[in-house]
């Protein structure tokens, strides 16, 4: 198993290999989740869990069992104390055409890579976002899917390069806001918490979904106009935790009270504190 960068097992096998004609490869037929583990703990591992078997069945995707992709998990990440685990499923194999194969044998990829280092000045005076031209496409039958055609997130990104600049704002195709690039957003707007609704598009992300299951929060349409009003933003990442937004562009804003409850909420489920 390698031991540098990452370490990755193929259907359980350290030298395991991608058929080229994985239709994951092909066609972008599948699924990912992006795990952080502290300790060989991981606090969200149920929700990740529930979505990847939830979108399995909505792709009509077998999933794999939840001890299995665990275990795999703990072999990929001996020695790492800190460790980010990307866990793929794709539908495998199959014959030429989009037609889904009689009897799927999916591929499964489990990686682990080492904790990237966080910034203790994001956490304490938020991050600067700029919006994005990309639009996101809207398709209800993929929208919170976290599915592995990640195009639109590419060429989003690909809009900048300054250092400063830690993520993007996108909005669908109407206008509406969805999301930064690599995480979701919340906004307290007259003295409310939002967050854009996503059953067009977008990543139903699992530390969104703790948010809302501890908070009364408005999921709705959300606006531009609305969100340059916006008293407090943060974003939530399954692996950067809550991070408060100090700018969009030239608007500022200030870390507010709910994103910083919300870090230590993140801290309470087993996450390190990085404003320490």
């Amino acid at each position: 198993m390698p031991s540098l960068a990452c370490r990755i097992l193929v259907n359980g096998q350290p030298e395991g290999a991608i058929d080229p004609q994985d239709r994951g490869l092909t066609y972008g037929d599948g699924l990912f989740e992006t795990i952080r583990f502290v300790d060989q703990k991981a606090p969200l591992w149920p929700r990740h869990m529930r979505r990847l078997q939830d979108s399995c069945a909505r792709l009509r995707l077998p999933c794999p069992e939840p001890e299995c992709l665990w275990q795999e998990a703990q072999a990929v990440l001996h020695g790492l104390p800190q460790a980010i685990v990307r866990m793929t499923i794709t539908r495998g194999v199959g014959e030429r055409g989009y037609a889904l194969p009689a009897t799927a044998r999916p591929t499964r990829i489990v990686a682990a890579f080492p904790m990237p280092a966080l910034s203790v000045d994001v956490y304490r005076h938020g991050l600067r976002m700029r919006l994005c031209e990309t639009r996101l496409s809207m398709q209800p039958q993929l929208a919170g899917i976290k599915h592995l055609n990640r195009l639109e997130q590419v060429l989003a990104r690909a809009e900048w390069s300054d250092p400063a600049i830690a993520e993007g704002l996108l909005c669908d195709g109407d206008g509406r806001v969805v999301s930064a690039i690599m995480a979701n957003l919340f906004a307290v707007i007259d003295g409310a918490l939002v967050t854009p609704a996503l059953e067009r598009c977008g990543v139903s992300g699992v530390a969104r979904a703790e948010v809302l299951a501890i908070r009364e929060v408005q999921v709705r349409d959300l606006s531009l106009s609305e969100l340059w009003q916006a008293s407090e933003l943060f974003l939530s990442s399954s692996v950067r935790g809550m991070l408060p937004v100090r700018a969009l562009d030239d608007k500022t804003f200030l870390p507010g009270p709910v994103a910083h409850a919300m870090q230590q909420h993140w801290h309470a489920l087993g996450f390190p504190m990085e404003l320490a």
